[in-house]
């Protein structure tokens, strides 16, 4: 390499990083691509010639899917982590394992910058940043820079950069959305998606079936959690049991995907305070977590759960915000964790037409006692009771309306 000041960029060949790197090299820098396989989609060798075609010094692909699985999808199932009720964190949860990533590229490169494609209106900026400064504390951030957001005001003028500069791009100016893809989903937003009334068209999906093309008969899959943890994917019908963590994953996306499950379109508020659309399909992660909700239900102490509940809202919108590497992250994770050593059972689950439905759950540490709850045996407990029970209760609201009728 030459003395240039070396630089390792978060590379994924896309628009604005394939754009980014040549810029980059305009500058006088000595760019290393970093790329991180995180179970998405794609030829690295094209990505490999491409980055070094277009003057990439070197370019590091480093296997990262058990890591991302292990270290940041399973801690998240096991949280039961979702952001505003309905996005289930798939580029957040990835950004910090890339990132994590680039700090030992960057180190064991000697590069003294670290540089990405994230918008300066975005989340990816706060996520990618927070989690690199603790050990790589210079970055390059073009899209806040002046001389690159004054020259390149929008995406086709990244396009026109790309044509002048002979860029190949996987985007077009006529379908522009950005995509970003890896093993827990997919993402879609920018270019016609900007506008929230505008319908997605049905060839953006990727990961699941349309309604309409999705299997006419349901699948019933068992699935078994220990702490917390998927071990075990069954399907009933073939009778085929997947043990191994990433094989299990892959083929609870495949056959969740082919039933349409996990697909949402929302408008969510971004860490920045904007609000913004996006398009996420998440196949195995929807089945996930409601299969382990479920099983939390039957395990889990009910007060317990409540205070696990308020936890697991925070644990989400950190991760959102860019939070994974901060020490509240690291306490409320650890405390959740906790909750999770009596999630252990099998729910057993169909999926069918965009539908998760639970048929049964079962678990040794299961906390429901038939003979106490049924209708038809006392199972020690007494009736009586309850008499006492509810009027201690009555006592506040009796006082309450006696006030009310004196007042009025």
């Amino acid at each position: 390499m030459s003395d240039n000041e070396r630089v390792i960029l978060a590379y994924s060949g896309g628009l604005d990083t394939s754009c980014i790197l040549v810029w980059l090299i305009e500058k006088g820098y000595d760019v290393i691509c970093y790329l991180a396989n995180i179970g998405q989609n794609e030829d690295f060798s094209s990505a490999e010639a491409k980055a070094l075609r277009l003057g990439a010094k070197k370019i590091i692909i480093e296997d990262l899917r058990d890591s991302f699985l292990n270290d940041y999808v399973w801690p998240s199932i096991r949280g039961g982590l979702i952001y505003e009720d309905r996005y289930l964190l798939g580029t957040s949860l990835a950004r910090p394992c890339i990132a994590s990533g680039l700090v030992r590229a960057a180190i064991r490169e000697n590069a003294k910058f670290i540089s990405h494609g994230a918008t300066g209106k975005g989340n990816d900026q706060v996520r990618f940043e927070l989690a690199c400064y603790s050990l790589h504390p210079t970055i390059i951030a073009p899209w806040r820079l002046p001389e690159f957001f004054e020259r390149f005001v929008g995406r086709q003028a990244l396009f026109e950069y790309a044509a002048a500069n002979d860029i190949p791009l996987p985007v077009t100016p006529k379908n522009p959305w950005s995509c970003d893809a890896n093993l827990m989903h997919i993402s879609y937003e920018s270019g016609i998606l900007e506008n929230p009334d505008q319908e997605a068209p049905e060839s953006l999906y990727q990961m699941t079936s349309s309604m309409e093309t999705a299997p006419s008969d349901p699948t019933i899959l068992e699935i078994t959690f220990d702490k917390g943890n998927p071990v075990s994917l069954m399907n009933i019908q073939t009778k085929e049991a997947i043990t191994e963590q990433l094989a299990l994953f892959v083929s609870l996306n495949e056959i969740a995907g082919r039933h349409g499950i996990g697909r949402i379109d929302i408008v969510e508020n971004r860490f920045l305070g904007l609000k913004s659309r996006g398009i996420y399909e998440t196949p195995a992660g929807t089945v996930l977590y409601h299969a382990h909700l479920d099983l939390e239900a039957l395990t889990m102490d009910r007060e317990v759960r409540k205070i696990k509940q308020q936890l697991q809202q925070k644990m989400a919108d950190l991760v959102y915000c860019g939070f994974w590497f901060s020490p509240e992250f690291d306490f409320i994770r650890q405390c959740v964790d906790t909750s999770q050593k009596c999630v252990n059972g099998t729910v057993r689950v169909s999926l069918f037409k965009g539908q998760v439905r639970i048929l049964g759950r079962r678990s040794q540490l299961s906390l429901y006692n038939q003979e106490l709850v049924s209708m038809d045996a006392h199972g020690g407990y007494d009736p009586v009771d309850a008499g006492g029970f509810i009027r201690a209760h009555a006592v506040r609201l009796k006082e309450y309306y006696r006030v009310q009728t004196e007042t009025e």
